[in-house]
């Protein structure tokens, strides 16, 4: 007669065998370098917080963090190819809010940014400013405005493309003022900037890290930041809601996620090392130099402020009528 004991302890077995390899794949990880996929060009926000993290987490973890940059279609093409990446903690994603908006804005995406990644945690929030040249005419919000009106549709903004926060805050400036503004969308940060401080494009709603130098250099001038509060980074410069335009608070954060399915022991791993990180003194110290503010949360945290601006901005994107095929 078959012992019906032996199934249940095979079962047992099996189960604590698992267990125990993939302890053992969590402690011995990583064995080889690991890959941070930044889906911007250099030179952006992005860009800036994944090399500020790279370096202290390749001493933490004993294996060089390279940074890849893979810009395109408004973040969506680096995403895309971490979403395909083997899921065993090698290539990584430095992932935004600009994630959560291509969701709504494009009707054909080869990946599900809730399904298809597992959140590690939120590197940093930072917010966004209004900045125009500083040869522009318009001094304060108010007078951006009154420009604005006179020449209906003439006044140009750049974002860091199609679907992306900064577009989105364009066309919700545009609404809460009344203006018609061209929009003028960049593969990222770093060309935005660049025909910014040309004065090939009048003004962005860009993070404040790439232009901060701009800023304080005298080159660009800052109207507004978009957030509730002021930036601390730029303790002088009004919110939108101060200068005029309500109901505005809106910034972009920016964390790592790794592709679904990777085993929850090497997440867990990342997390504990870079909130360690995040959370030191040579990090914030890092972070206010580039105006931005460190978070340094849990996986599930992380995964529902994904899921909550999913959500919000959908609401954002029907109200602007952004769509991309």
């Amino acid at each position: 007669m078959t012992n019906p004991t032996i199934r249940p302890r095979t079962a047992l077995t099996a189960l604590a065998l698992g267990l125990a390899a993939s302890l053992a794949a969590a402690q011995a990880y990583p064995t080889k370098p690991v890959t941070l996929v930044v889906p911007f060009p250099p030179g952006g926000s992005s860009d800036a917080l994944a090399r500020a993290i790279t370096t202290p987490l390749s001493q933490s973890l004993g294996q060089p963090v390279i940074v890849e940059s893979k810009p395109g279609a408004g973040a969506t093409v680096g995403a895309d190819y971490v979403a395909k990446a083997k899921p065993d903690g090698y290539t990584l994603l430095m992932g935004a809010v600009h994630h959560t908006i291509a969701t709504s804005v494009y009707k054909k995406l080869p990946y599900d940014f809730e399904k298809s990644f597992a959140p590690i945690t939120t590197v940093a929030m930072v917010p966004n400013v209004l900045v125009v040249n500083a040869k522009s005419p318009a001094t304060d919000v108010k007078s951006l405005v009154a420009l604005a009106k006179a020449s209906p549709g003439k006044l140009s903004y750049g974002s860091n493309g199609n679907g992306t926060v900064q577009h989105l805050i364009g066309t919700q400036f545009s609404s809460i003022a009344g203006v018609e503004l061209l929009h003028v969308p960049y593969k990222g940060s770093a060309p935005l900037t660049t025909d910014l401080l040309g004065g090939q494009v009048d003004m962005s709603f860009d993070t404040l890290t790439p232009l901060v130098q701009h800023i304080k250099g005298g080159k660009l001038r800052a109207l507004a930041v978009t957030t509730a509060k002021r930036s601390s980074t730029l303790p002088e410069v009004p919110t939108l809601a101060e200068a005029g335009i309500k109901d505005f608070n809106q910034g972009t954060w920016f964390g790592i996620l790794a592709p679904a399915g990777t085993p929850k022991d090497i997440v867990a791993k990342l997390n504990a090392e870079m909130v360690r990180i995040i959370q030191s003194p040579e990090f914030k110290k890092r972070m206010e130099e580039i105006g931005a503010e460190p978070v340094g949360d849990t996986s599930a945290q992380m995964a529902a402020q994904i899921r909550d601006d999913t959500t919000r901005y959908a609401r954002l994107v029907k109200e602007a009528k952004v769509a991309i095929d």
